[in-house]
This record gives structure tokens, C-alpha cells and sequence, in this order.
């Protein structure tokens, strides 16, 4: 099990996220932090693989305590991972982010699914770095994510586009519109126009069902890549 510190100045955004990581398979919750000096004592004490950090905190930024976690200095030696979740869009806190070592930065507001699919890419990473051995640049790619999606169209956000493949990928099949987006946690509109994305990318496909009545259902289906 992955264990998680979550740290936001506000209790119900915590109690939140914290219900989101307990749900997700794989994670438990190691606690929860409101400030940052509350933040790093509880990274010490709960020692926890990685810590869902907010920038926007009553005592310390977020920047700062993503900086002492990396110095150690207030921790006890513990380094855990940080995700960055925040509603911080300033280039400078994403900056300073990636400078101190965040995994993902992560922009409030979002819809659920999105952290516990943020949440099952750092598994899957963690996973696949436990597993090298003497790695080869297809394996260093694979981890730093290479092939994700690099550009997309104005509008659409690779989190929600990697829900809608990953509703694709484990489908077994093919899924309507209505179907991906019960699936994906997203409204039918959006899973529809990130389908018609994958569709365009030449990544999934798409067939018409014809019923007794009506128009045709298009189905999609995922290409592979």
C-alpha cells in the first residue's frame, strides 16, 4: 500500500481528498495537515510515500515546505514524493514546483476522478521504477511519461483525456459516449469530445450500431499506442 500525508489549509478539502485516496485501490491515507509546520512534523512521525501538497497555506507556502522536505532539515531524513494539488496557476509556483522535485502539479478546481487517476500514474511509475534493473531509454521514456500526450486542442486537459483512455483501454470492447462517461467520472459532452480527440489522433476508432429506430450509435474502441 502507498500511504499519503494529505496537507490543505482547508478541513474539507482535506477530508476530501483524503475520501478520494482511501478509495482509490492501492492507497490508504496517513493522515491529514493544515499547515506547513503541521506538514513537515507529520512527515516525520507518518514517514508517508508521497504527500498531496497545497501551496496556499496559512503559515508556510507550500513552495517552502516542498524545499525543506528536499533539504530534510525538519523531517527526520524522510523524502517522500510531493503531488502538488492547488488552485496556484502562477508560472512562478509551477516553476518552483518542478525545480523542487513534484511529481505532478495538479489545478484546483478538478472532478475527482482526476486525482485517483493522477494517484494510479504515480503507481504505475513507482511500480515500473522498482522493477529496473539497468535500465535502457525505452524504459527511462516509459517512466517520465514520453509518450504522453504532449499537445492538445484549446479546451481539453490531459487528465481528462488519459480518464477517457484509460475508460477506452479497459473497456474490452467498444463504449458509447454515454457509456466512457459513466465510466470516466466524466459528463457525456466532455467524454464525447475527448473521444472524437483519440479518434482524430488515429489512437481509437469508431463504428456505427444500427438499432430498429433511429440514428446509428457510434461506438468507439481503442487502436493501441
Amino acid at each position: 500500500m502507498i500511504s499519503v500525508l494529505v496537507v490543505d489549509d482547508d478541513f474539507m478539502v482535506a477530508r476530501l481528498h483524503r475520501k478520494l485516496v482511501e478509495r482509490t485501490p492501492g492507497f490508504t491515507a496517513a493522515g491529514e495537515a493544515h499547515t506547513g509546520a503541521e506538514a513537515l512534523s507529520a512527515v516525520a512521525r507518518l514517514r508517508p510515500d508521497l504527500v498531496l501538497l497545497d501551496l496556499y497555506l496559512p503559515d508556510l507556502s507550500g513552495l517552502e515546505v516542498l524545499r525543506r522536505l528536499r533539504a530534510a532539515d525538519d523531517t527526520a531524513g524522510a523524502e517522500p514524493d510531493v503531488l502538488v494539488v492547488t488552485a496556484a496557476r502562477e508560472v512562478d509556483s509551477v516553476r518552483g514546483a518542478l525545480r523542487g522535485g513534484a511529481v505532478h502539479y495538479l489545478i484546483k478546481p478538478f472532478d475527482g476522478p482526476v486525482l485517483q487517476e493522477r494517484l494510479r500514474d504515480y503507481a504505475r511509475r513507482r511500480g515500473q521504477l522498482a522493477a529496473l534493473d539497468a535500465p535502457g531509454q525505452d524504459d527511462v521514456d516509459r517512466v517520465f511519461g514520453a509518450a504522453a500526450v504532449s499537445r492538445l486542442p484549446k479546451g481539453l486537459s490531459r487528465e481528462s483525456a488519459a480518464l477517457v483512455r484509460r475508460a477506452l483501454t479497459e473497456a474490452g470492447g467498444d463504449l458509447s459516449a454515454t457509456e466512457c462517461a459513466e465510466r470516466s467520472g466524466l459528463s457525456r459532452a466532455s467524454a464525447r469530445r475527448y473521444l472524437e480527440y483519440w479518434v482524430s489522433t488515429g489512437r481509437a476508432g469508431v463504428s456505427l450500431r444500427y438499432g430498429a429506430t433511429g440514428r446509428p450509435e457510434r461506438r468507439f474502441h481503442w487502436s493501441g499506442g
